[in-house]
C-alpha cells in the first residue's frame, strides 16, 4: 500500500502509462459494518492489532459469532465457508443487494471438474451447480431470503477494487438500498500454482450506506508503468479503514486504487 496525497484524490490525476490525465470523479460511501478472516487474523481484534488501531476507531465490526446453517456450509469449500460466514454476520445480509468478488472463485471445485472430465467421469451435477462464479451470493441470497439483486466479479488482481467500485455504484444508484461487498481470495492448488503468487486465504465482508459517519472516496486512474502492483489490496483497503488515514493507495494490475476521507 502507498499513501495518496489528499489533493491528487481532489482532481489531480494519477499518471497514466502514456502519460495521460485518466482519473475519474471519486465516487463516496460509508462502511457501516466490515468483517474480515485470514489464517494469521482469524478475528476482528487481531485485524486491529495488525491495523495498529484500538476498538474505539473505524467502523465496529460485525458480529462474527453468528453461525451459519451447517447445510448451507456443507455445500461449499474451506474458503467458500469463511466468505459465507462474513457475510452470514451482517445485519443487512437479508436486505441489501451483494456484490461478490474474487479472483478465481473456489477454484479447487473447478479443478475437481477438470480432473474428473479429463479421467472420462462423470461430474455431478451439483459440483457444476457450485463452480460458477456467482454460486456463492445465490446460496447466500436462498439462504437469507434476499431478494435483491446480485453480482459476481472477476478482475485478475484488480478484483478487490473492481467489486468495491461495483458496490459503491451501486449504492449511488440506490442510495436507500445498502450494500454488501464480499471479497474471497487465495492462491490456486497444484499444478497452477507455479503461476500464481503466494498468498493465505483472505475473506473480506463490508456493508456500504450512504451518509452517516465518514464518507470515503473512491478514485482510480491507471497505474503507472513503473509502480509494482500490491498483492494484497483487500488488506489495503483493511489497514485504511481501520488505521483511519487521511488517504492510501494501492495499485492493482491496470489501475491505480485511491481512497480518501
Amino acid at each position: 500500500m502507498v499513501k495518496a496525497p489528499a489533493s491528487s484524490l481532489r482532481g489531480e490525476a494519477g499518471a497514466s502509462r502514456n502519460g495521460g490525465n485518466d482519473s475519474m470523479a471519486p465516487i463516496f460511501f460509508h462502511v457501516v459494518n466490515w468483517q474480515a478472516w485470514s489464517p494469521e487474523r482469524p478475528t476482528a481484534e487481531a485485524w486491529r492489532l495488525w491495523a495498529g488501531t484500538g476498538s474505539d476507531t473505524g467502523p465496529g465490526p460485525a458480529d462474527g459469532s453468528a453461525p451459519v446453517p451447517m447445510l448451507l456450509r456443507r455445500r461449499v469449500g474451506a474458503l467458500g465457508q469463511q466468505a459465507l460466514r462474513a457475510a452470514w454476520s451482517m445485519p443487512q445480509s437479508a436486505s441489501a443487494r451483494l456484490v461478490f468478488a474474487s479472483r478465481h472463485g473456489e477454484f479447487p471445485r473447478t479443478l475437481s471438474i477438470m480432473d474428473s472430465l479429463a479421467a472420462g467421469e462423470p461430474v455431478l451435477p451439483a459440483d457444476f451447480t457450485l463452480s460458477v462464479h456467482h454460486a456463492l451470493a445465490g446460496l447466500l441470497s436462498i439462504a437469507r431470503s434476499n431478494h435483491h439483486g446480485h453480482t459476481a466479479i472477476a478482475a485478475g488482481r484488480d478484483s478487490f477494487g473492481c467489486g468495491l467500485l461495483e458496490a459503491a455504484a451501486c449504492l449511488a444508484e440506490k442510495p436507500d438500498e445498502p450494500v454488501l461487498f464480499v471479497y474471497y481470495d487465495e492462491q490456486l492448488p497444484s499444478p497452477f500454482s507455479d503461476f500464481d503468487e503466494d498468498g493465505a486465504p483472505l475473506a473480506v465482508a463490508l456493508t456500504l450506506a450512504a451518509g452517516g459517519g465518514s464518507s470515503i472516496g473512491l478514485t482510480l486512474s491507471a497505474r503507472p508503468a513503473d509502480m509494482p502492483v500490491s498483492r494484497t489490496p483487500a488488506e489495503d483497503f483493511l489497514r485504511f479503514l481501520l488505521d483511519r488515514a487521511p488517504s492510501a493507495a494501492s495499485p492493482g494490475e491496470r489501475h491505480l486504487w485511491r481512497w480518501t476521507r
